[in-house]
């Protein structure tokens, strides 16, 4: 008869290695270690990478958003400090009561 159909298959592929056999491989286990661990080996190394947790200050200034629309806002209303988009966000800051304003400024954690 004819070959099997898995061999079939393996002979017609020309990107496969027909010497390559299929063997088992082994993952290694990949052994965890908490902050502890890590400090004290690098404590005997000399070299300390991970003593706190906290991020270091960001390099990059901090974006900053439009108090009305979200939208990113080059512009600060000199009276009220409120950040602006476009012109029509200005128009309606300048309608703002204070009480509102100072709302705005709040939600931000800008108030005076």
């Amino acid at each position: 008869m004819g070959e099997p159909k898995e061999k079939k298959a393996r002979s017609c592929l020309a990107f496969k290695n027909s010497k390559y056999q299929e063997v088992g491989f082994t993952q290694k286990v990949k052994t965890w270690k908490n902050l502890k661990q890590i400090i004290s080996s690098q404590k005997s190394t000399g070299e300390i990478a991970y003593a706190s947790i906290d991020a270091p200050d960001a390099t990059k200034p901090a974006k900053k958003y439009s108090d009305l629309s979200g939208l990113p806002a080059p512009y600060v209303d000199p009276k009220t400090k409120l950040r602006y988009a476009d012109s029509d966000e200005y128009q309606r800051i300048q309608h703002l009561s204070n009480d509102t304003v100072i709302g705005f400024l709040l939600l931000r954690r800008a108030a005076q």
